[in-house]
């Protein structure tokens, strides 16, 4: 696969999502967890966030994936910002999103909950809801 752009932290991700009107935030965890644990608000920025799984909730990757972004309506020229729990999904995706030729592609590199603490818990060192950026549960 290609190397996509590069790592952004949440803060720059949500800076480059508010300056740029045609960038677009890719959230590629499962349904399950767009769900039960949350996902980003963009509604601040008069955007949304698109769903499109990398891996199904059974452990097997999206083999629609790239058609699916294209499906969505994303253009080869579309700046895409991939997002998922901690930012290795984000980072398969973002590299191949960059090898079928969408892109710019950039990885949210501490993801939507960030790396895990001292006991193993998710949602307390770092990532897009640490950063303190808008976010939401269904």
């Amino acid at each position: 696969m290609s190397d996509y752009v590069g790592d952004l932290d949440p803060h720059q991700a949500w800076d480059l999502l508010a300056s740029e009107p045609d960038a677009v935030l890719v959230d590629v965890r499962t349904s399950a967890e767009w769900q039960w644990v949350g996902g980003a608000d963009l509604s601040g920025l008069g955007k949304h966030t698109l769903g499109i799984e990398w891996m199904t909730s059974a452990g097997e990757r999206n083999q629609r994936f790239v058609e699916q972004l294209a499906e969505a309506g994303l253009g080869p020229d579309t700046p895409v910002l991939f997002l998922c729990r901690s930012g290795a999904r984000s980072a398969a995706a973002a590299s191949a999103a960059t090898a079928a030729g969408y892109g710019p592609a950039y990885n949210v590199a501490e993801g939507f909950e960030g790396d895990p603490d001292d006991t193993g818990h998710r949602g307390t060192v770092n990532g897009w809801k640490v950063a303190g950026l808008p976010w939401r549960q269904s």
